[in-house]
């Protein structure tokens, strides 16, 4: 079997550790590339330590060309980009395409950025000493970046590093996640089609030994990863100084209010039991607990179980699957102790329960112990728990127990109860009339408490990874 080459300094590279990659649904190889050579992975550190005043200065107009052919080519190539996303990651190919069609999005807002990255001029004459003076305020680059991404979405969370870096002109070294970075190695391609400056970015497989080098690498002073939480502070405390973005995950809540009539009912029941369960609940913002006011409970719970048994299990590459198998077979027996557990300590299964290795079957919990990890930890896969409150100020009590905040929905008519939520919960942000894992790619995405620091969102990642650099200019008639 041929190898893919990974990237390193825009060049591609090939080692002697084969890592094969291989579906978790059956087991077919979807793919083959090398682990990176130590002598590669110092070749790309130096590189973008190299490069990182070139990558600076490159015009916006080159960075923005680069980002916009990388989103149109990534748009010509969708369903390549799509198959072999559900071929590593077992992720049904309806999903594959909506995070293809993401990734567009996320390029492309990227290039937009780009050419609007401009700076502000601050007018200093406000006290008779400053007369004649004005201040240029500009962000520059705090320097080449170590992106670490993980396998659930192993395009557009990719897409959510590489962009924002390219549109500031910070050098980037991206490690891919091990059981997925095929994906990221066709973007590798596609990117080596641009004009970007030699070194400017790196894709390496690498294992997590030599990831642990790479953080604690002075010349790669900024650190974004999505992954794990303990992996996630890990980071953080083996390299305080260094500036890091870390989303690192929740067990996102859902409100129901006692306003929601048939209608919205059922729509909140829709999507409830659609993304709890997809991406196989492989997803920070999938939804996890959810919290029904005693009016609408007994219905709503009845509508999410009923949605849940009709999603269509099985085969990731057929169009019509809705679910599929969790990244691996550990997974799944994680996901059927935490599910096993709960219903031990009293919780009623409602749909669901069973596992057929890697793939759980979507599943619908309600009267589940606070204190059972599929309530108050990230379970990362198909499983929701639906309970019962008495008051909206019970449902939010509720959302804050958690040592996650990320995101939370609210469906609610009521506009004085939606900025209330948006005031009381502990999240990073509050989604009304739908499910906590609605996201905009443009918008501001991270969380607080476990969930992490700082804020992805193109834009808001572009600001995270920059630093604010003063010009005052002296002699100004203004």
């Amino acid at each position: 079997m041929s190898t893919i080459p990974y990237w390193v300094a825009g060049e591609p590279g090939t080692g002697t550790e084969v890592l094969e990659v291989t579906s978790p649904h059956d087991g077919r190889v979807a793919g083959a590339t090398t682990m990176a050579t130590a002598a590669d992975v110092e070749a790309a550190v130096a590189a973008a330590d190299r490069v990182r005043g070139a990558s600076a200065a490159t015009p916006a107009h080159v960075r923005a060309a680069a980002l916009d052919h990388v989103s149109r080519r990534l748009a010509e190539r969708s369903e390549e980009f799509a198959a072999l996303i559900t071929a590593e990651s077992g992720k049904p190919l309806k999903w594959a395409r909506l995070e293809v069609s993401r990734a567009v999005s996320t390029f492309r807002w990227g290039a937009e950025e780009a050419r609007r990255w401009s700076g502000s001029l601050q007018r200093l004459d406000t006290d008779p000493a400053a007369t004649g003076r004005m201040a240029l305020v500009r962000r520059a680059p705090r320097g080449p970046v170590l992106g670490i991404a993980p396998f659930n979405f192993p395009l557009n969370l990719v897409a959510h590093k590489v962009a924002p870096s390219i549109a500031v002109g910070a050098p980037i070294v991206l490690k891919p996640a091990p059981a997925t970075p095929l994906t990221a190695l066709l973007l590798g391609a596609v990117l080596a089609e641009t004009d970007l400056p030699a070194g400017s970015w790196s894709v390496l497989p690498v294992p997590n030994e030599v990831a642990a080098d790479l953080v604690r690498d002075p010349r790669l002073p900024v650190v974004s990863f999505t992954g794990s939480v303990p992996v996630g502070w890990s980071i953080r405390d083996a390299v305080p100084r260094k500036h890091m973005t870390l989303e690192l995950g929740g067990n996102a809540a859902v409100v129901v209010a006692p306003d929601q009539d048939d209608d919205a009912l059922a729509y909140a029941a829709s999507r409830i039991a659609t993304f709890a369960m997809y991406q196989a609940g492989q997803s920070c913002v999938s939804v996890q607990r959810v919290f029904a006011h005693r009016d609408v409970a007994a219905t709503l719970t009845d509508r999410v179980t009923e949605a849940v048994s009709k999603l269509v299990t099985g085969d990731p590459t057929d169009p019509a699957t809705d679910v599929g198998p969790l990244i691996d077979e550990q997974a799944a027996r994680r996901v059927e102790s935490w599910v096993d557990e709960a219903v031990a300590a009293g919780a009623r299964l409602l749909t669901g329960g069973t596992r057929e290795g890697a793939a759980y079957a979507p599943t619908v919990l309600t009267d589940v112990p606070a204190t059972a990890k599929v309530s108050c930890e990230e379970v990362f896969g198909p499983v929701v728990v639906v309970d019962r409150v008495d008051s909206v100020d019970e449902a939010f009590a509720r959302v804050n127990d958690s040592r996650f905040g990320l995101q939370a929905g609210v469906f609610t008519r009521d506009l004085q109860l939606a900025f209330r939520a948006a005031r009381e919960l502990e999240v990073g942000g509050v989604i009304i009339g739908d499910v906590p894992s609605y996201r905009a790619d443009q918008m501001p995405y991270g969380g607080l408490k476990d969930s992490g620091v700082g804020r992805e969102g193109v834009r808001s990642a572009m600001e995270d990874l920059t630093e604010e650099r003063v010009l005052v200019l002296t002699g100004i008639d203004v």
